[in-house]
């Protein structure tokens, strides 16, 4: 087993320390859980050099053209008494 330092924002210790107490667990075997929890959720998926892609993002639909994008954003600015 390997040795580490981590350092913690203040809250996030103690919140984690206040949950290894309610479970009778040490700091480092909820460390331990959590990295395994992390690591499972979000499997290393490796990518055979040269065929990295762009992700592609849903945007919900909503299409808008970018010609209008700049009348759009105006009009709102508008609408909501944003515009100076």
């Amino acid at each position: 087993m390997i040795r580490t330092q981590i350092q913690l924002p203040d809250q996030l210790y103690h919140q984690a320390k206040a949950f290894a107490a309610e479970r009778e667990l040490s700091l480092a075997e909820i460390a331990r859980r959590g990295l395994e929890l992390f690591l499972e959720r979000y499997p290393r998926t490796p990518v055979p050099p040269g065929q990295w892609r762009m992700p592609r993002v849903d945007g919900g639909g909503i299409k808008v053209p970018l010609e209008q994008l700049s009348e759009i954003a105006a009009t709102e600015e508008f609408t909501r008494g944003l515009s100076r």
